[in-house]
């Protein structure tokens, strides 16, 4: 059977990683945990756990993963986020694929856990990820803090059946706090790549984003949740452009 790396990066995750771990021991031969120097319990638990742990300074969500991903040390490698872990169907897929990797890379559904409630719409579901690649056939692309995982050579991905489950948000104020966080990242990463923002976009992106995840995307199925899902993205498409205008100003 061909060994398999997990990498996970964290940082303050004394909440999530027990949960990730412990879903992911039946199939991992290695876990890598890369860690932004954790101030909370992340590393007893994980030193706990046996894992191999790396503390490294945040280059970035992007960089933090490419750098993990090249300390891998098999040549096929699972990457997780600590908030992240393997319902009991993916588990059985991914030890199925162990025993004969016929891909490259492989992809499967992630379904979100918002203040105790599966999420099945707002966009937020089946949000397709591939995860489970050939180290050197990959790496993270993307605008920060939203990273994605691609092969370099565009070849066909296999779909695994299971979801990958993900335990975002306990409250909502924590979802509130996070997305004024995320909005300023994303507002300086697209800047720094010669993006601008301007009025029109300003007043009408944030609407179009809440009527397409709510209506469109039928975020209206997942009852009072599904509206606050969508109502704190359009603020999050309004925050990232008031931030990117302020940043035309001062440029």
């Amino acid at each position: 059977m061909i060994k398999l790396s997990i990498v996970i990066i964290t940082f303050n995750e004394e909440r999530n990683i027990a949960r990730c771990l412990e879903s992911i021991k039946e199939v991992a031969d290695e876990v890598l945990v890369v860690d932004s120097l954790s101030t909370d319990r992340t590393k007893e638990i994980c030193i706990n756990y046996g894992v191999r742990f790396i503390e490294q300074k945040f280059l970035g969500y992007v960089e933090q993963k490419n750098f993990a991903l090249e300390l891998a040390s098999y040549d096929y490698v699972l990457s997780l986020d600590a908030d992240e872990a393997l319902s009991p169907q993916l588990l059985e897929e991914i030890i199925k694929v162990k025993k004969n990797f016929s891909s490259e890379g492989y992809k499967f559904n992630r379904i979100t856990n918002y203040c105790d409630s599966w999420i099945r719409h707002c966009g937020w579901y089946p949000d397709t990820k591939l995860r489970l690649v050939k180290k050197s056939a990959a790496h993270w692309v993307g605008t920060n803090p939203h990273d994605v995982l691609v092969l370099k050579d565009n070849q066909p991905e296999i779909h695994l059946d299971g979801d990958l489950y993900h335990y975002s948000y306990y409250t909502i104020s924590e979802h509130i706090r996070q997305v004024n966080k995320f909005a300023e990242i994303e507002a300086y990463s697209l800047f720094k790549k010669g993006k601008r923002a301007s009025i029109v976009k300003l007043v009408t992106r944030p609407i179009y984003h809440f009527f397409k995840d709510y209506i469109l995307r039928l975020g209206i199925l997942d009852g009072y949740r599904g509206f606050i899902i969508c109502f704190i993205g359009g603020i999050y498409t309004l925050l990232k452009y008031a931030i990117m205008m302020d940043l035309n100003k001062q440029d």
